[in-house]
Parts: structure tokens; sequence; C-alpha cells
């Protein structure tokens, strides 16, 4: 979708991460960082009652 509108994932800015646990963090923080050379700043919250039952959701802010 990032690339449809002219971005990437190399030109988010910024992302909140939905978590159904906030223990879950670490392991999400740390498979997030396999995906960037320099991770967007991000915000961790916890959320109950994700679609679809997911253990986590994110929502990304790029620029073009």
């Amino acid at each position: 979708m990032l690339e449809q509108f002219g971005s990437s994932l190399d030109k988010l800015v910024k992302c909140t991460m939905f978590l159904a646990d906030i223990g879950e963090w670490r392991a999400m923080n740390e498979v997030y960082r396999t995906y960037f050379k320099n991770p967007p700043a991000r915000s961790p919250l916890e959320a109950s009652g994700l679609a679809l039952g997911a253990r986590v959701e994110i929502e990304c802010i790029a620029a073009m």
C-alpha cells in the first residue's frame, strides 16, 4: 500500500502498536526491528478487542 501511494517502509516516521498484552512488547519490538535499518519511532499501547482476535495491530505514518 505504501508503494502504491509513492512511499515505502524506509519513509515511515512513526508507528503505534496496539498489543493485546503489553507484556509482549519486548518480543514485538525484536520482530519490528528486523524490518528496518533505522526503525521509526514507535509507541506501544495495550488494547483489548483487537480485530479478528489479533495479538497486535500497527498504525503507521509515512512521508511521501
